[in-house]
């Protein structure tokens, strides 16, 4: 397998800074030669560049707005056209962030290359916000509704006019802390949630194969987006917004196991590392080992 690497160290979608040094946390832990060992040849792309926002809009109320929107949207779409091109060169990308506000341009780019579709989105956090519903206006908590059309039209068109995925295709795994006014816009988009809830009940292997089948629909693609604070903090302690109850170390592998062995993945985001709150780079090297996992390493 063709595989191309791209780094997008910003953290502009979220308050907590560090996350921006993530990519290089994941080099570190050698992601690129570890994948070389398993057999795929690896390019690792020029960094996407993220500019410094201006300090003045970092302050003020944040009602009805998004925060760091300029340079948000100039890296995004930039990073649309890179995933695009990769996948449409029979590449798979797969972006180290950085904040989850990424996974606004590498979908975008994705579903350019591959549409129909389908999104897996393991998280915490649903990320189904706009600027009418966001307490916080921090765009890393409103990709997802961008991506299904919903919010500012300046995010909504971040690689193109208007809504890149269909909401049905669409599978949030592992959520546990939503806000009140992204439940409502979930519900009434259709898109499919399944939370720690679930997980407890049915089991990780249950869980992933109906997150599967609800995503490749009628898909032509796959987009994973694996945000490394959806792992319990207790075993992924370096990230941008943890929240205690998550899956565990094994789950996670699981859920990248049944990916591989579907083979239908056209692109991977592996985001939401901060080496700043992380012990020994241990978040980082289990997204590179998350990483093999998705790409075809097997215990036996």
């Amino acid at each position: 397998m063709d595989i191309t690497l791209i780094s997008v160290p910003m953290d502009l979608g979220a308050d907590r800074r560090g996350v921006d040094m993530g990519p290089s946390a994941i080099r570190y832990a050698d992601i690129a030669d570890k994948l070389r060992a398993l057999g795929h040849t690896v390019t690792s792309a020029e960094p996407i560049p993220v500019s410094e926002p201006e300090a003045s809009v970092e302050t003020g109320p944040t009602e009805g707005r998004a925060k760091h929107l300029a340079p948000i949207i100039a890296a995004t779409s930039l990073l649309a056209e890179r995933v695009a091109a990769s996948i449409e060169g029979g590449s798979l990308p797969i972006t180290l962030g950085g904040d989850h506000s990424i996974g606004l341009g590498s979908i975008a780019g994705a579903a350019r290359a591959r549409s129909p579709l389908g999104v897996i989105w393991f998280d915490a956090h649903a990320d189904f916000n706009t600027t009418k519903t966001s307490p916080s206006g921090n765009v890393h908590g409103m990709i997802l509704a961008a991506l299904t059309g919903r919010g500012d039209p300046q995010l909504v068109n971040v690689g193109g006019p208007g809504a890149k995925v269909d909401p049905r295709r669409v599978v949030i795994v592992g959520a546990r802390d939503l806000d009140p006014g992204e439940r409502a816009l979930l519900r009434e988009a259709g898109a499919h949630v399944l939370t720690m809830s679930d997980i407890d009940r049915r089991g990780m292997e249950a869980i992933t194969r109906e997150a599967l089948e609800r995503a490749l629909d009628g898909a032509t693609g796959l987009h994973i987006s694996f945000d490394l604070d959806v792992v319990d903090p207790s075993e992924a302690p370096g990230v941008g917004t943890p929240v205690h109850g998550g899956i565990t170390y094994r789950e996670a592998h699981l859920a990248m196991e049944m990916v591989a062995e579907c083979g239908r993945m056209t692109s991977l985001d592996l985001v939401e590392v901060n080496p700043i709150l992380d012990h020994h780079n241990q978040t980082a090297i289990l997204a590179t080992e998350l990483a093999l996992s998705a790409v075809g390493k097997r215990i036996f």
